[in-house]
């Protein structure tokens, strides 16, 4: 038995991972640069 999926099912499945992964690339580059700018400031005399 083979099971199929849909177009429309497979297409919001593809958008939501690529949103999905748009969100925590946003997020782990902001929590990245807080690291970096709070190391900078821990450095500064």
């Amino acid at each position: 038995m083979t099971t199929y999926i849909f177009f429309d099912e497979a297409l919001r499945m593809l958008t939501n991972a690529y949103l999905m992964s748009v969100v925590l690339l946003l997020a782990a580059s902001g929590i990245g640069l807080a690291v970096i700018e709070t190391i900078e400031k821990a450095e500064e005399p």
